[in-house]
């Protein structure tokens, strides 16, 4: 069966994307189907029902630029950690792609007028009305906590779309991770580019997070409240619902869950 820019936009509607709406979209192409038009037309079809007040926002992480230590996937030699280190290209929101965050991200982050986060590590790409202020101020020390675009989009009452993945990948859940007492501390290390000085390797506190318990935390809040709404968009089951509420719901669970 054929997707269109057109189906898509009817399945999208009935899942209950709406008009002016904020949406932060986690998304696999590949769970649709065949789509005339592949990621172009997904993209389209978000737009399309969004109009033009709405705001698509997407993940546009990058953590390919962090420690050599840390690779696994794949892991490199130790000998080579410090040539890595010192040529690493520094992140540049401008040209630097998204890692692994799928090809329907990474084609709103090149869309014309997307407007990216600067965070060397876990930026995010927004097109539409509130693009530019949900994108500003991401702080270096708050890669996903307070003073980044995570913080905003609650204040701004998005919704998360889930489009053919699960609740494992809903980075929303991360901010809980900052809001519980004595959240675990690591020090993070990448590339940046710096005005004046060129490109540097830098060092900078903050937690340690985990999506571990991510997929049994989601599962939890579909079955114990009414805020997720669930359909199908082209051949991928597709879920919808409030970030403010799953925030909460996902802190409380945590603290209890990880004995916090």
């Amino acid at each position: 069966m054929v997707r269109t820019r057109e189906s898509l936009g009817a399945d999208l509607r009935r899942l209950g994307v709406r008009p002016g709406d904020t949406v932060l979209a986690h998304t696999s192409l590949s769970s649709l189907g065949w789509v005339c038009g592949g990621a172009v037309a997904v993209v389209q079809a978000l737009l399309d029902v969004l109009g033009e007040n709405g705001t698509l926002v997407v993940p546009a992480q990058t953590a390919n630029n962090r420690d050599p230590s840390l690779w696994s996937d794949p892991a490199v030699d130790e000998a080579d950690w410090p040539a890595i280190r010192a040529n690493l290209p520094a992140f540049d929101p401008a040209i630097t792609p998204s890692h692994r965050m799928g090809v329907i991200a990474e084609q709103v982050r090149t869309w014309p007028g997307a407007r990216r986060s600067d965070h060397p590590q876990t930026s995010f790409a927004a097109v539409g009305a509130r693009a530019e202020e949900l994108m500003a101020d991401h702080r270096l020390t708050s890669p996903l906590g307070e003073h980044s675009p995570l913080a905003r989009l609650e204040e701004a009452d998005a919704r998360i779309l889930l489009l053919g993945v699960g609740m494992a990948v809903c980075t929303s859940f991360h901010l809980a991770e900052y809001r519980l007492p004595d959240p675990p501390r690591r020090m993070n290390y990448c590339a940046v580019q710096k005005k004046g000085t060129g490109r540097e390797w830098i060092e900078y506190p903050g937690i340690k997070l985990t999506d571990v318990d991510f997929g049994d935390l989601g599962k939890a809040f579909e079955a114990e409240t009414d805020e997720v709404e669930v359909g199908s968009v082209g051949g991928a089951e597709s879920r919808i619902f409030r970030a403010r509420p799953a925030i909460e719901y996902a802190y409380a669970w945590l603290k209890v869950h990880r004995g916090q």
